[in-house]
């Protein structure tokens, strides 16, 4: 229990001063910002990708290592499971996650509310970074700041992926908190 809390408090700094406004940046900023946490994610979920499967260090399907994303990688990082998985059987998957731990304080907090308004006015008109293609928020959210949460875990997924031997592209959505849903497109060589 300890750890998922300092988890959490860790990962809320990274995305609190990888996010914050620098005046040296130009527009771009944010952009970059993104792809270091997209980054960081990428890094962790190679590491873990190494060191989880301890029985097969490579899946011949890829509806296994998805498998093993929502049961095993998912209980590693945030003690609970993936609450579905869905896919189109064409390299396509849903991740869906209805209580999100990096999402469930914000969505509960009075100070996300309050905040909210003053995010959405500094980054309305920025376009999202390019390798998370699709990280979008629902219309009932204010800002975008529980998809800058979810780039880490974004990274995180296509991490482990590519360490077990399949090339993809995480993309990620909130329509409503702390629900959160990463969508897979595994690329076929």
């Amino acid at each position: 229990m300890a750890d998922a809390v300092l988890f959490e408090f860790l990962h809320t700094e990274m995305v609190t001063e990888l996010w914050a406004p620098d005046p040296d940046a130009g527009s771009g900023g944010k952009k970059k910002s993104l792809s270091v946490l997209e980054g960081l994610g990428f890094r962790v979920g190679q590491a873990l990708g190494e060191r989880l499967p301890r029985e097969t260090l490579a899946f011949r399907e890829e509806l296994d290592a998805l498998k093993f994303l929502c049961k095993d990688l998912w209980a590693a990082m945030f003690q609970k499971h993936m609450d579905g998985l869905r896919t189109n059987h064409q390299g396509t998957y849903v991740l869906q996650d209805n209580s999100f731990p990096l999402l469930v304080t914000m969505g509960s907090g009075s100070q996300y509310l309050e905040e909210a308004p003053k995010v959405s006015g500094m980054v309305q008109d920025m376009p999202i970074c390019p390798t998370l293609l699709g990280l979008s928020w629902g219309s009932g959210l204010a800002s975008p700041l529980p998809t800058v949460f979810l780039a880490f875990t974004c990274g995180l997924l296509c991490g482990a992926l590519h360490t077990l031997g399949f090339q993809s592209l995480v993309t990620a959505s909130v329509a409503a908190l702390p629900a959160c849903r990463f969508q897979v497109v595994i690329q076929k060589s």
